[in-house]
């Protein structure tokens, strides 16, 4: 069922012309949707987790000597097939009709190539095969999470959207905290640990399918499919959208310098902070467990509060400056609780700003009739971090002969991406 369109613009007029607030209750169609998202939200994190975290252990035991630089490749060809997949989905997905509505299908399709790709990782004999895996867990899950995202402009009105973008941001931090974890408790059974983890992430995406139905959209006109409309899915323009531009430079930037900490966290255990592999192994994963208290106080906090105050921009820049300020503590406190504290603070600053990002770049999408493919182009931000950052963090390591230039490189890279939303007009 698809809300009200006209509750999604709060067009309708006030009860005998009084200037009410609008309600902030959800809707009772909605209400399902709202109570699901955050948990179906943490699955394409959680897989995307694993997979990094099981990566590192498997390309290590394969080539030791070249971890750095083949997790790097492993990532970047994972970043080509993350930049293929959520514009496709969303222009696939805009035009779809059928009775399961537009974005069901693709959700779904996308879930099935993930989990079957992290089925298959747990068996790679090497690091082609391995790489091969990688990037279709990549391609599945952007897959999945075009559609996904395009269901807060589609059927979400706008009064509340922080509100629902917390959820969903909570679900995304705490999904990408808890896949480390969750892989850690089969690091001596790493094709068993996935197999489970794609099980787990499989089961409840088609969960959220079948209990959160769309309308049949089959009577809808639908644009017919070009090469135009399928190339445009890769571009939107940054001068006549000049406010969307600034929020995918800011969040692109924001997405990567929390990722480039992330992801060589276990080799930062070992190489900076001078733990032994087990050792690393098996106190990262708590390191992300320390994080949790600060990410669900800052989500929570962070998008019923710019509902409130009317305002997302100084929410953003705050969350910013504190991942910002996070990745100084290890260059002042080279230990693990330098890791730790750092983490917990940078988590607390990404919590903040992930409830709250979406919410304020939805008023921004160019076009209403390509939700799809517009936050497709706007996901890349958050997902080729996940992929291309590995890959700068690892020519910084090379480039300056050590993890510890990592930092001042977080600190700059996010410092940027905070003020970049300085420069948004159209919102507040």
């Amino acid at each position: 069922m698809h809300a009200d369109p006209r509750s999604a613009h709060d067009s309708s007029p006030p009860v005998d012309g009084a200037a009410e607030q609008p309600s902030r209750a959800v809707p009772a169609d909605l209400r399902r949707l709202f109570r699901t998202a955050p948990f179906v939200a943490a699955a394409a994190p959680v897989a995307y987790g694993v997979a990094m975290y099981y990566a590192a252990l498997q390309v290590e035991h394969m080539d030791p000597d070249a971890k750095t630089g083949n997790l790097a490749m492993i990532n970047a060809l994972g970043a080509v097939a993350a930049m293929l997949a959520q514009p496709i989905a969303g222009v696939l997905s805009d035009r779809t009709r059928s009775r399961f509505g537009s974005r069901r299908p693709w959700m779904l399709a996308g879930a099935l190539v993930g989990a079957s790709a992290l089925l298959t990782a747990g068996l790679a004999p090497n690091l082609a095969v391995l790489a091969v895996c990688y990037m279709l867990v990549q391609f599945g899950f952007n897959a999945f999470q075009g559609p996904f995202s395009a269901l807060l402009p589609d059927r979400v009105p706008e009064r509340l959207r922080g509100r629902f973008s917390m959820g969903v941001g909570l679900g995304i931090v705490l999904g990408s905290a808890l896949g480390p974890i969750l892989g850690s408790l089969f690091a001596d059974a790493i094709p068993l640990g996935y197999a489970v983890m794609a099980g787990v992430v499989l089961l409840g995406i088609v969960l959220f399918v079948a209990l959160v139905p769309d309308r049949d959209n089959r009577a809808e006109p639908r644009r017919p499919f070009s090469t135009r409309a399928f190339l445009a899915a890769f571009w939107v323009n940054p001068v006549r959208h000049r406010d969307f531009f600034w929020g995918f430079t800011g969040r692109i930037l924001l997405f990567g310098g929390y990722t480039m900490l992330s992801t060589y966290q276990l080799y930062l255990a070992q190489d900076y902070v001078g733990m032994s592999l087990d050792d690393a192994a098996r106190t990262v994963p708590l390191i992300g467990l320390v994080s949790l208290p600060g990410i669900i106080i800052s989500t929570a906090v962070a998008g019923p509060l710019s509902d409130r105050i009317g305002r997302r921009k100084p929410v953003v820049l705050g969350a910013g400056l504190v991942i910002a300020s996070g990745a100084l503590i290890p260059l002042a406190l080279p230990s693990v609780l330098g890791l730790a504290l750092s983490t917990f603070v940078a988590a607390s600053g990404f919590g903040a700003f992930i409830s709250v990002d979406q919410a304020l770049m939805s008023t921004l999408l160019p076009d209403p009739d390509d939700f799809g493919k517009d936050l497709g182009v706007l996901n890349l931000a958050a997902t080729l971090p996940t992929t291309v950052a590995p890959v700068v963090a690892a020519a910084i390591v090379h480039t300056f002969g050590g993890y510890g230039a990592l930092y001042p490189a977080v600190f700059v890279i996010s410092g940027l991406g905070a003020l970049a939303v300085l420069r948004i007009s159209g919102a507040r």
